[in-house]
C-alpha cells in the first residue's frame, strides 16, 4: 500500500521581509486552456471563423448536390413516363424525323435552276432627295 503524505510548505520570505503561506493545489488545466484566448487570439476568434466558413461550405455544398440528385431523379421518372405514354424518343415520335442527306452540290444546282444571272433589268433606286423635290 502506499501512503499519501499531506504537508505544508514552509512559508517564504520574500525580499520586503514578509512570509507568503502557498497553498498546495496542483495547477489546473482548465486555466492554461483559459489562456490560450489571451495568449493567441488566432485560437480564439481565428480558428473558429475558419471553422465555421469551411464546414459551412461543405455543408451547403451537401445540401444543393442532394437537391440535384433529387431533381434528377425525379426528371428522369417524369420522362419515362412521358416516353412509355407518346412513345417518345429523346428527339420526338418514332420514327417521325428522318433528315434528308443533303450535299452542298445540289443545293447550288436547285439554285441555279430557280434564278438566271443572265437574264437581269436595271432598277433605280430613288435617292430620299429626289423624292422630295418632285
Amino acid at each position: 500500500m502506499t501512503t499519501i503524505e499531506t504537508g505544508q510548505k514552509t512559508p517564504k520570505s520574500s525580499p520586503s521581509g514578509s512570509t507568503s503561506v502557498a497553498a498546495a493545489t496542483p495547477k489546473q488545466p482548465l486555466t492554461s486552456f483559459k489562456r490560450w484566448g489571451r495568449r493567441n487570439p488566432f485560437v480564439r476568434y481565428g480558428l473558429p471563423m475558419i471553422s465555421l466558413t469551411v464546414f459551412g461550405a461543405l455543408g451547403l455544398s451537401q445540401l444543393l448536390q442532394g437537391s440535384k440528385d433529387i431533381a434528377k431523379v425525379k426528371d428522369d421518372q417524369e420522362w419515362e413516363i412521358i416516353e412509355t405514354r407518346k412513345a417518345l424518343s429523346r428527339t420526338g415520335p418514332v420514327d417521325a424525323y428522318k433528315p434528308k442527306n443533303t450535299s452542298i452540290e445540289d443545293e447550288l444546282k436547285a439554285m441555279e435552276g430557280k434564278v438566271d444571272i443572265n437574264a437581269y433589268e436595271y432598277k433605280k433606286i430613288p435617292k430620299i432627295n429626289e423624292s422630295q423635290s418632285s
